[in-house]
C-alpha cells in the first residue's frame, strides 16, 4: 500500500495548523509545531498526527467545514487504505523517516469548528471505525516534504 504527502502541518499551538512545503521530523514531531496541552497531545508516543485526505473529502461531502489541518494533523495523507491502519503498523515517510501508529486519536472540543453542527464525534474510531485521525511515534527521523511517498512497511 503506497500513498503520498498531501499536506504538511504546523501551528504555534491549536487549530488550525497550517500548510508547509516542507519539515524537519523530529522524535518529539515536526519542528515549528507546538500544542497547547500536552497533557493529551504530542510527546513521543504522539510525536505525529497523521489524517487521509480522502476521509477530510468525505466530510466536506456531508456539509462538514473541515480543511486539511483543521483538525489539527500534521501529515495529510492521500491514496492509502486509511480503515487498514492500525496501533503497531509501520509507515515510511519519503526516503528517511519511519513512524509507527500508536493509537488513534480521541477527538476534543477544540476541532468543533471544523464540524457541522459541532459533530466532532464523527472522527471518532468507537463511533465511526477507520475514520479516526492517528498518532504515531517516530522510528527515524527524517525531512519531509509535500508529494513524498507514503508506504507500509508491516505491523512490529
Amino acid at each position: 500500500m503506497e500513498g503520498r504527502i498531501f499536506q504538511l502541518n504546523v501551528s504555534k499551538g491549536g487549530v488550525p495548523k497550517l500548510a508547509v512545503r516542507e519539515a524537519v521530523l523530529t522524535t518529539e514531531g515536526l519542528e515549528g509545531d507546538r500544542q497547547r496541552d500536552r497533557r493529551y497531545h504530542g510527546g513521543p508516543q504522539r510525536a505525529l498526527c497523521l489524517f487521509a485526505l480522502e476521509r477530510v473529502l468525505e466530510l466536506q461531502s456531508e456539509g462538514h467545514p473541515i480543511f486539511p489541518g483543521s483538525t489539527g494533523e500534521n501529515l495529510t495523507i492521500a491514496g492509502f487504505e486509511w480503515s487498514g491502519l492500525a496501533p503497531g503498523s509501520r509507515l515510511a515517510l519519503g526516503a528517511e523517516a519511519v513512524v509507527e501508529i500508536t493509537s488513534h486519536a480521541t477527538p476534543c472540543k477544540t476541532i468543533v469548528e471544523s464540524f457541522r453542527e459541532g459533530e466532532f464525534k464523527r472522527i471518532s474510531q468507537k463511533v465511526h471505525p477507520g475514520h479516526s485521525r492517528l498518532y504515531a511515534r517516530v522510528l527515524r527521523t527524517g525531512r519531509l516534504y509535500v508529494g513524498q511517498p507514503v508506504t507500509l512497511l508491516g505491523e512490529s
